[in-house]
């Protein structure tokens, strides 16, 4: 091969057989992960006479339209619209809580926030808010992360202040 000069680029690729970097990073984060703490939450599962109560609303709701507009594409649109909008309801969330992230998916998204986003936590009965805020904030509903439990407050509260405290920790905010 002709020597090249100093400023003109090189598109010769490496033709070895190591693995390319990423999956070896990706080896290495399941490796350095630490304790998990998995579960799915299914809210229409918990209680049977709410879902039905529910779905025989929007099936009312649904008929409705049909009867004023007399269009099945409006009942199907509104069908979908009531339904996408209970998609946390009717379908299952699964959370992973890792030493690094919060993974949380559901239907059509999967979302992934490292703890360092998260300043503080307020505990409910059904969940936990994850805030960015060190304070009470009008915008936490809309920049935190709710968190449901499933028969697993205890392990989740008690994941979550360890990570928060850690957080903090190293920030040097009081608790």
């Amino acid at each position: 091969m002709p020597e090249q000069e100093p400023d003109q680029l090189s598109f010769d690729l490496p033709t070895g057989s190591k693995t390319p970097k990423t999956e070896k990073k990706k080896d290495d984060e399941a490796q350095d992960d630490g304790p998990v703490l998995e579960w799915v939450c299914h809210p229409a599962k918990k209680n049977l006479i709410r879902t039905v109560a529910v779905s025989l609303f929007i099936m009312v709701l649904v008929v409705i339209v049909y009867y004023m507009t007399y269009s099945i594409w409006f009942a199907i649109l509104g069908f979908a619209i009531l339904t996408g909008s209970l998609a946390a309801f009717y379908f299952p969330t699964r959370y992973k809580l890792t030493e690094r992230e919060i993974v949380v998916k559901s239907t059509i998204q999967t979302n992934k926030r490292k703890w360092s986003q998260y300043r503080s936590c307020y505990p409910d009965k059904n969940g936990v808010l994850l805030s960015p805020f060190l304070r009470p904030s009008r915008l936490e509903n809309f920049r935190g992360l709710y968190i449901r439990f499933w028969n697993n407050r205890d392990e989740v509260m008690a994941f979550v202040k360890k990570q928060i405290d850690k957080i903090r920790a190293e920030e040097g905010v009081d608790k």
